[in-house]
This record gives structure tokens, C-alpha cells and sequence, in this order.
């Protein structure tokens, strides 16, 4: 890891290449790439037979080194004076002399990296004599390091050998020195206060969100370093093509490239599904120095993390830039320069993530709007991720600001299995463990339904462990059972290591987290003041036998044992997570018989879960009643979620799932792609009993039918499928071939895809897909997600079939010269700007398409 601020020197790598390509011998016209090791004393142009450089040379190319690092200072900022500067050019070019004298290989130099490549130069030249004092000692040492940089990845350019030797080094080589010119581009001149107080802000940042707490860990290991704990996950956009022919799961982007190719981004995913920690990820990531990462659209930026429940309180104004930092209890808020953050933002630099629009009430959310489309305006060019649960707020909310939508999506089979083995190491149980679970999700649709994002797969993970492999098999036994496990077990380590409060049975928790948890549900709110928790625990304190323990004490050991609760500022008090507060909220309501308050919600999306984990709570003829109102409500949405609602109920009516059914059979088959979703979400075996046939329906009908049974997922809906297979209309095809990472995938290659035309697209992004696809013959139309290696592109995809090729970039190393391994190839589509230079590598013949990922990608045709 390099730290990109210690390697730049303020010196771009277009002043820099020439005069490192200088200190090496040319090769003659011909001569190619290198296809072996070679010493690099060997290399150099001023020694030996071959010499067309003098010593003399290396002290002028040294020297201008300095003199161009220098005049990047500005006036007044020069490090060292005019003879102190001569020093660090003569110790500069004797070290640089000393590549031909080291006995490494270009090879070896490569995988030592810059930073270890420039100690092994300086190793036999003491600065000593030289007589550097603190700044010329920090100049030469830098100016050393962006020698290195650049020496290393020209030794990767000339030799074939190098590059697929060390390729992750060569990769990062080539990524260090993009992310150096970024760097220097995007950091603006500085004053000494705003640089060092950027620089604490920096270590606030990494240190305030650089773990995560996850689920089911045991108490000393709940804090998940946030760059073992980071899942990638997949953003999609949210509705079909203008023309209908593709669906909101085409054009998928790595969930952390959401700001790489659109500005001002706004992120739907549901309660769980990573979007906070998507947050937390791209905040550490950008006050990172370190930028091995390769997303310069993040390099030099300053991240502002604005929790909406934190910055809007009743009554007060939502903050100005400059409040910014107080109004989430920053510690170092006191120390900003004047002005700061203001010159942040207009020097383009800012990160601001606004998370959980939701989490507001429904009569702040247009204020909130306001305060969005003033800030873009005033501070135009800055990056912006807001997110939101996906019906908190209408389609196209922040359109008009220049927002672009996507929606988070669900995890998916590789996605389930990689957090799963990562839970088990960070919890120190035996792999194989892990490995029994995965099994079990994978061969129980209740578990697979259940298993789509980090919390639900946090929860199995620890009740998987804790009930030896006994798992709760649906929603509401989950959080019972997480609920029960969470209390119950920090209670027995409170035991251990001693407690002198209040102790709390576990129905006392539950009593009174419930009445805390409704409370900010009827009031549309995230979070309380401390003082609204504790009137509230006061009014239950008299029904409660606690041997007249007073209200402070009760509030603080609910919120030391429970474990659910936590303060996330001053007097300011919340849920760990949303989905805790909506259960517990549930139960209250159902004990409450509040269920006309309910149903009088139903069209409010925060409210949804809570229906649900009220009807799964409810005696029958309380949930057959909340049924009835929601099926007669008159709107889809209170029909839809009845027929959701019809999973979670224990026992219900012949008349009222008959009046649910009909209500559901009014939006199926579905009218568009939104609808379908919508329509999937009401259970496996309730939908596709409705949904009809291939033969029932034309053939956009038909794409919309095939969409709604992919988004059902189950074992069931792929038997459905099936059906489909053989219908002749390219987008049904098309839908069919998109659906096949819903799924198990080798089971629908064999069901579905190896019955359909091999010119419909499919996504990859292992190289298990690969093998997938070459086990059925190959396959002409192929888009890749996500890093890569040509090598498993080029050995796995049968060359003879391959005739249309997306990838989200051109290899970083390799480019694409390697694309003229397919002969039958006819079109390339690249979903970021690449290079003029890069794309020319394309062998003749190939039509090359370049769609940023913020629009809409056209079809592999």
C-alpha cells in the first residue's frame, strides 16, 4: 500500500515519463515487447556498450526533477532554499546512477513495489555528505519515490514478461500512477491550516467509520474492520428501457462505481441491504491517502456523511455547508478553519452522502428536497450519493436536481457465499460450519428468501452457530429467535464481567423496547431526545416490578444489556437498525389492537414492514380483519400488500384469502416492469399460480410474465420457466438468458439457457460463469461485471462463438489488444469513458460503443 500524498511531489507523470524513459537504453525498431527477466544494469543508457546517456545526463535529469517539483510550489511554499536544493540534485542523481550497479531484476524491482524499489536505490548512497537538512531530507525522498513509481511501470510497459508475472503489481503500478496526476489535478493550493486540519478530518473519518458492527459476533469482535467486513454488491436501475425491451437488472454496476460515471446519485435499497455501509465504505475510501482501489473519481475528494435522522430535527433548518460537521457531532468540528468546507466545495473536491431519506418525516422530506437542489446549485461539480428505502419517495424524486436512480440489489448466490465464510473466520468457527449453512440456504427456498442482504445472512449466521444448525424458517421466527439470542446471551456476558445496575428480565427488555419502538414509528421518526425515552420508560415504570428503580436507571441498562438500542450523539437515541424497531414496533401494535392505525398507513413505505410483522404476530381474526380492510382499500398498493401479507398469516379464512387472491389476480398479468416487481413480492406460490401460461398471452405480456417469475426466485419459479423456453420472441429470450444469476447456475444453464439461442446476452462475473458457459458451447453475445483477467476471458470463452463483448472497462494493464483472440468478434460496448488510445488497440472490424453507466445500455445486437 502507497501512500499517494508521499509519491507526487507535485510533479505530473507527463514531466516525469520522459526523463525516467531517458535513463534507459531504446529499443530499435522491431525489437517488440520483452518475453524474459532481465537485470536492470543491463537496461540503463549510461553504461556500457550500448551507452547513448552520460553521467553527466543523470545529474541533469535529476536536476530536473527538482527544479520542476519546485516550481510546482507555490509562491512562498518552496521547501528548501536555491543551495539546498543543488544538494538534493546531486544526491538524486547518485542514487539514480545506482541502477547500474543493482543486481534485481526488472521482475523482482516490480513486485518490490516503488516505496521497498526506492530504499534498495538509496541503500548504498548516505545523505550525509550531502548535508540535507529536514525539508531537502523530504524532497529527495519524495522526488525518489515518484522516480520509482514511474521507473517500475515502464519496466511493466516494455516486457510482456513483467506483466504477467507480477500482474497485481503491474495493475497497481499503472492505477498509482494515474491516481498521482488525478491527484495533483484535483488538490487545489492549499494553506498550511486547511491541509493539516484536512488531514485530522481524514483520521476522524477512517476512525468513525472504519468498522462495521455486525450481527450475531461475540461481544469483543462485533467491530468488523469495515476492508474485511466490505461485501461488494450490485447496483441496477430501477424500471425497463424507454422501449420496454429490458428489464431493471441489465446494466448492473459494482454498487462502490455508483459515482464513477454520473455525479449526483440516488440509491434505493431496502431495510439491510447495504446501503449505510455502502456509505461508511465510499466515506473511508475517499479520506483514504491510499489508492490502490483504482477509483480515481474518489481520489482527492473530502467526504461529508450526512445521517438525515441526525442533521433534521423538529423545528430547525437543515444545515449549511458549514454546519455540516456539528450537525453530526463531529469531534474536530471546532477545529475547522473558517470557511472550509465552502472552499471544498467550490474547488469541486466534496463527497456528500445523504443517507436515508426515509428515516424523515414524510413533511420534511420536500424540505429536504429544497435543501438538495440549493446545495447542487450553489456547489456544482461535487459527487452526491443520497439513499432511501425504494417507495419513500415517488419515482424520479431528485430528477429534476440531476439525479440520477438506482436500486441496490439483492445479494446474490456468490455474494450469499462469500459474506457467509467471511462471518464464520471473523467469528473463529471452523469453515465447515459455514459451509453447512450455505447448504442450507441453497437447498430450502425459505432460507433463499430469506438470505438476500448483510443483515438477514448476519442473522442466519449466528443462529445458525448458536442452535447447531436448527433454523427458524421464516421471517418473524428469525427476528424472535435473533431477538431472543441477542438478549439472552449479552445478558449471561454482563454476568461474567459483573454489573452493578438495574438487572432487567428478558420480557421487561422486550416490554419496554416495544413501547419505545412504536413510539418513533407512530411519529414518523428515527430517532429521540433522551428525554422522550425517558418520560416513556417513566409511564411504563409503574406497571413493571423493579423494586422501585427509577427511570435513569432503567433507560441506562436498557441501553448497556439490551444491545439494541445505542446513543448515536449526545442525548439523541436510536435502534441499531430499523428492522429490530419495526418488529418490536409490530408487537406492540398487535397487543395494542391498534390495527385500524395500520391499515390507515398501508400507503406509507415505512410503515410496510410493520404491516407485515403485525399480520405475523396476530391471532387470525385480527389478521383476517387487517386483510379485509387492506384488500378493500381501493389503491394497489394496499391490495399488494395484502397478498404479501398472506405468507406471514398463520391461519386464515377461505373468504378472505379468496377476497386477497382476487384483488392480486387485478394486477396480473403485470402492466410494466415496476408492477412486476411489485406483483413478485407477494410469495412464490400465490403468484405463479396466477400468472399465465406462454400460450394465454402476446408477447410483451409474455416478458413482463417471465420478469415476475425471476424476481420470484424459488425452485417453484424456475419450474415455471421452463414453460417459457421455447417461446420464439427475442425479449421473452432475452429476459430468460438475464434471469440465470437469480437462480442456481448450473441448474438453469441445464433447464433454461442451453434451450435458447446463444445470441441472447448473459452476464458474468466469475470465472465459474465461464466455465458455465463453455460446458454448453460457448456464447455470442457476453457482458462482463467487475474486474477480470484476460487470461481466463481468453482460455474460457469459446473464441469460435463469441461475436458481441461488454465489459465495464478496458483491462488496466493489458488493454485491449488481447480482444483479436476472437475472430468472430463484431462488436464491443465499454460502460466508461476509455481512452481514444486504448480503444484504437481493438482489431479491425470491431464496432466499439462507449455508454457511461449512468444511461441506459443498449442491447448486444
Amino acid at each position: 500500500m502507497v501512500d499517494v500524498t508521499a509519491l507526487g511531489a507535485r510533479v505530473a507523470s507527463s514531466a516525469v515519463t520522459p526523463l525516467v524513459r531517458r535513463l534507459f537504453v531504446r529499443d530499435g525498431p522491431g525489437a517488440g515487447l520483452v518475453d524474459r527477466p532481465v537485470r536492470i544494469s543491463a537496461l540503463v543508457s549510461f553504461r556500457g556498450e550500448k551507452r547513448t546517456v552520460t553521467p553527466k545526463d543523470v545529474e541533469k535529469i535529476a536536476g530536473e526533477l527538482v527544479r520542476r517539483a519546485l516550481s510546482a510550489a507555490g509562491p512562498g511554499e518552496e521547501p528548501v532554499d536555491a543551495a539546498e536544493a543543488a544538494a538534493v540534485k546531486d544526491a538524486l542523481a547518485r542514487t539514480l546512477a545506482r541502477l547500474g550497479e543493482i543486481t534485481v531484476e526488472d521482475y523482482e524491482a516490480v513486485g518490490l513495489g516503488p516505496e521497498r524499489f526506492a530504499r534498495e536505490l538509496s541503500a548504498g548512497v548516505p545523505l550525509a555528505p550531502y548535508g540535507l537538512g529536514e525539508g531537502g531530507t523530504l524532497l529527495y525522498e519524495r522526488l525518489l519515490r515518484t522516480a520509482s513509481l514511474h521507473i517500475l511501470n515502464f519496466l511493466t510497459q516494455r516486457s510482456t514478461y513483467v506483466a504477467r508475472r507480477q500482474t497485481d503489481q503491474t495493475q497497481q503500478l499503472a492505477r498509482l500512477v494515474r491516481a498521482v496526476d488525478v491527484l495533483l489535478e484535483r488538490l487545489p493550493s492549499q494553506s498550511a491550516e486547511d491541509a493539516g486540519f484536512e488531514e485530522r478530518y481524514a483520521d476522524h473519518i477512517a476512525a468513525r467509520y472504519g468498522s462495521l458492527t455486525i450481527y450475531g459476533l461475540d461481544a469483543g469482535t462485533r467491530e468488523w474492520p469495515l476492508d474485511t467486513a466490505y461485501l461488494s454488491l450490485e447496483a441496477t436501475r430501477p424500471r425497463a428501457g424507454r422501449d420496454g425491451r429490458r428489464g431493471p437488472e441489465y446494466g448492473a454496476v459494482a454498487a462502490e462505481q455508483v459515482l464513477a460515471g454520473h455525479d449526483q446519485v440516488f440509491l434505493r435499497g431496502v431495510a439491510g441491504s447495504g446501503k449505510t455501509t455502502l456509505v461508511q465504505w465510499l466515506a473511508v475510501t475517499a479520506a483514504s491517502r491510499v489508492y490502490d482501489h483504482g477509483l480515481s473519481h474518489l481520489i482527492g475528494r473530502v467526504p461529508f456523511v450526512l445521517p438525515m435522522r441526525r442533521i433534521v430535527r423538529p423545528g430547525a433548518e437543515l444545515p449549511f455547508p458549514g454546519d455540516f460537521l456539528r450537525a453530526v457531532g463531529c469531534p474536530v468540528a471546532g477545529e475547522q478553519p473558517p470557511g472550509w468546507v465552502e472552499r471544498v466545495l467550490r474547488a469541486r473536491r466534496g463527497v456528500l452522502l445523504v443517507d436515508g431519506i426515509d428515516e424523515i418525516a414524510g413533511d420534511r422530506r420536500a424540505a429536504a428536497r429544497r435543501w438538495l437542489r440549493e446545495l447542487v446549485r450553489a456547489f456544482p461539480g461535487n459527487l452526491w450519493l443520497v439513499t432511501s428505502r425504494p417507495s419513500a419517495v415517488p419515482e424520479e424524486w431528485l430528477a429534476a436536481e440531476g439525479f440520477g436512480e438506482l436500486v441496490l440489489a439483492p445479494m446474490g448466490r456468490e455474494g450469499v457465499a462469500t459474506f457467509v465464510r467471511r462471518w464464520h473466520r471473523a467469528a473463529g468457527v471452523d469453515p465447515s460450519v459455514g459451509e453447512s449453512l450455505l447448504t442450507s440456504v441453497r437447498a430450502t427456498s425459505e432460507l433463499n428468501g430469506l438470505a438476500t442482504n448483510p443483515l438477514m445472512c448476519g442473522m442466519l449466521c449466528a443462529l445458525h452457530r448458536d442452535r447447531r444448525g436448527f433454523l427458524p424458517q421464516d421471517r418473524k421466527s428469525l427476528y424472535e429467535a435473533a431477538l431472543t439470542m441477542l438478549l439472552e446471551r449479552r445478558d449471561r456476558e454482563r454476568e461474567l464481567h459483573g454489573f452493578d445496575g438495574v438487572r432487567l428480565p428478558y420480557a421487561t427488555q422486550v416490554q419496554l423496547l416495544q413501547k419505545l419502538a412504536w413510539w418513533l414509528i407512530r411519529n414518523s421518526r428515527a430517532e429521540m431526545d433522551r428525554d422522550e425515552a425517558l418520560a416513556i420508560v417513566g409511564r411504563a415504570l409503574p406497571a413493571l416490578s423493579l423494586d422501585g428503580a427509577g427511570e435513569e436507571e432503567v433507560y441506562r441498562a436498557l441501553l448497556l444489556r439490551s444491545g439494541l438500542l445505542r446513543e448515536p450523539a449526545e442525548d439523541r437515541v436510536d435502534f441499531l437498525h430499523r428492522t429490530f424497531q419495526d418488529y418490536l414496533g409490530a408487537r406492540l401494535a398487535v397487543q395494542e389492537m391498534d390495527f385500524d392505525l395500520l391499515v390507515n398507513h398501508a400507503d406509507t413505505d415505512e410503515w410496510e414492514d410493520v404491516i407485515l410483522l403485525a399480520l405475523a404476530h396476530a391471532r387470525p381474526r385480527e389478521a383476517g380483519y387487517i386483510l379485509r380492510r387492506l384488500a378493500d382499500s381501493g389503491h394497489a398498493r394496499g391490495t399488494l400488500l395484502a397478498a404479501a401479507g398472506l405468507r406471514y398469516v398463520a391461519e386464515v379464512g377461505p373468504e378472505v384469502r379468496s377476497r386477497v387472491e382476487d384483488g392480486l389476480r387485478t394486477h396480473i398479468p403485470p402492466v410494466d416492469f415496476d408492477a412486476a416487481r411489485e406483483v413478485a413480492r407477494a410469495g412464490s406460490d400465490l403468484v405463479l399460480g396466477l400468472l399465465p401460461g406462454p400460450d394465454d398471452v402476446d408477447h410483451q405480456t409474455a416478458a413482463r410474465v417471465v420478469f415476475t417469475a425471476a424476481c420470484v426466485g424459488s425452485e417453484a419459479a424456475l419450474l415455471f420457466l421452463r414453460r417459457f423456453r421455447e417461446h420464439p420472441d427475442s425479449e421473452v429470450q432475452q429476459h430468460l438468458a438475464s434471469a440465470w444469476h437469480l437462480f442456481d447456475q448450473v441448474q438453469y444453464a441445464r433447464e433454461i439457457l442451453t434451450h435458447l439461442p446463444r445470441q441472447r446476452a448473459v452476464d458474468v462475473s466469475t470465472a465459474d460463469d465461464l466455465r458455465t458457459l463453455r460446458a454448453l458451447g460457448g456464447w455470442e453475445q457476453i457482458l462482463v461485471h467487475g474486474a477480470y483477467r484476460v487470461d481466463d476471458l481468453t482460455e474460457l470463452i469459446v473464441a469460435e462463438r463469441l461475436t458481441d463483448l461488454a465489459l465495464e472497462a478496458a483491462h488496466p494493464v493489458e488493454g485491449l489488444a488481447w480482444l483479436s483472440a476472437f475472430p468472430r468478434l463484431r462488436s464491443l460496448t465499454l460502460l466508461t469513458d476509455t481512452d481514444a488510445a486504448v480503444t484504437r488497440q481493438v482489431p479491425d472490424g470491431v464496432e466499439v460503443r462507449i455508454v457511461p453507466i449512468d444511461l441506459p445500455s443498449p442491447p448486444l445486437e
